[in-house]
């Protein structure tokens, strides 16, 4: 029987603050970062999962990693969905370390750095892309993931299961449809907030040439800049194309309206994380005093409760689902199963280190198995970091490729390891030079 023998653990860090790449009025100077964690196996193959940070704390990220290394290392390798859910349930369960929490945080999210290297590492076991690996489990089987403590009151595992069941008997048409034809994407590209507004309508005009139908704007700094800024992409891309804000929780309630009321005439699609992630009836007073403006957020939620909560209180449009906030794989199908539950689309964030690699996995599971919908769905990409991965994710025609080759798709090419292994890669040692 194959066994875990080690969790490795590396801080790698990326300069994007060098050309603001990633920047927002929240983020001016973001690094990308990786707290990447490579699970190696007596057997191989090995299993690769990361946190997703933005530069400073990284290190910290990587120590809360290494903290979960006893209840992995000398476990028997995790192949089936009863043993990945019985590794998501002890890791979430170490008292001690959910004292932290409990279930979010620093903690949390390197959970859910260790689960998705687990899921990574079966689903090369089983020779299928992670999507893949998901999608032929048995709906008993993926109701068995999930945690349905704290959501019974929302969701119980029986409306869990009637949700898969009623997806079953088509999912190897919508499988064929996502093989061969993709899943629709947006791109932030164009809308760093760093950008002038040369390089944003070059940008934006790009990403109509390359099959877009919808772009992102950063927002939340100066006002006056934001108008202009919004007026200026709907002059390039024109009345048919969605853009979409973004003030990463810059605002109070008031303000977040009377500003989006400001940009309301250049018709923004929707409003992402308006306000604090943590603050449900913030959200839902912006979404009763902007509709139809829709409101999204997700990423910085932290675990499946606050999201069930929005749903409940009718506070969001669109649900962000981010592949590296909470605890991994195994949470963020519970957040599918409830969304597909209210009848509101996932449009999950994406960007950073390896988020369009991670995430497109998941968007495609949920199409194949669970809500069986593209009505106002589609993935954010972020082109740029995706030359250092292994299996990197790719878009065509504004629309993410399938991905093929078996795993979970973090795994960082070993060049990369070494250029940008913080403090010591060359990258940095150069810098500080």
């Amino acid at each position: 029987m194959a066994r875990v023998v080690a969790l490795d653990v590396l801080d790698i860090r990326f300069p994007t603050s060098r050309e603001l790449d990633g920047s927002d009025a929240m983020n001016p100077d973001p690094d990308y970062s990786a707290a990447y964690v490579t699970l190696r196996t007596d057997e191989g193959p090995d299993g690769y999962g990361l946190a997703f940070t933005i530069g400073r704390g990284n290190d910290v990220q990587a120590a809360a990693i290494r903290a979960l290394a006893p209840h992995v290392v000398g476990r028997p390798v995790p192949e089936d969905a009863a043993a990945l859910a019985a590794l998501s349930s002890e890791l979430i369960g170490d008292s001690q370390l959910r004292w932290l929490g409990p279930e979010k945080g620093v903690v949390h999210m390197a959970i859910g750095a260790v689960v998705n290297a687990a899921w990574d590492l079966a689903s090369r076991r089983a020779g299928l892309p992670l999507w893949r690996f998901l999608a032929g489990m048995t709906p008993e089987e993926i109701v068995g993931l999930v945690d349905f403590r704290y959501l019974s009151d929302a969701l119980t595992p029986d409306e869990a299961l009637s949700i898969l069941r009623k997806a079953e008997p088509t999912r190897a048409g919508r499988i064929a449809q996502l093989t061969a034809d993709g899943f629709p994407a947006y791109t932030t590209s164009p809308g760093w907030l760093g950008y002038s507004d040369e390089k944003l309508a070059r940008l934006a005009k790009q990403a109509l040439a390359e099959g877009f139908d919808m772009i992102k704007l950063k927002v939340g700094g100066d006002l006056d800049d934001d108008v202009r800024r919004m007026k200026l992409a709907r002059e390039v891309v024109g009345a048919g194309v969605r853009v979409a804000v973004d003030a990463n929780q810059r605002w109070d309630t008031d303000v977040a309206i009377r500003w989006m009321r400001e940009l309301a005439p250049y018709a923004p699609y929707w409003i992402e994380e308006p306000t604090s992630p943590d603050d449900v009836l913030a959200h839902r007073a912006i979404a009763d005093a902007l509709a139809p403006i829709k409101v999204a957020t997700g990423e910085h939620v932290q675990n499946r409760v606050v999201f069930k909560q929005l749903l409940q209180a009718g506070a969001v449009d669109v649900v962000q689902i981010d592949a590296c906030r909470v605890a991994g794989v195994n949470e963020n199908i519970a957040i599918l199963l409830l969304a597909a539950k209210f009848g509101v689309p996932v449009c999950p964030h994406a960007g950073g280190v390896g988020l369009c690699e991670l995430v497109r996995h998941l968007s495609f599971f949920d199409y194949a198995a669970v809500s069986a919908s593209l009505d106002g769905r589609v993935i954010e990409w972020v082109d740029h970091l995706h030359e250092h991965f292994t299996d990197p994710a790719s878009v065509v025609g504004g629309r993410y490729l399938a991905p093929t080759q078996p795993g979970f798709s973090a795994q960082l090419r070993e060049e990369t390891l070494s250029q940008y292994v913080y403090p010591d890669g060359p990258v940095w040692t150069e810098v500080v030079a």
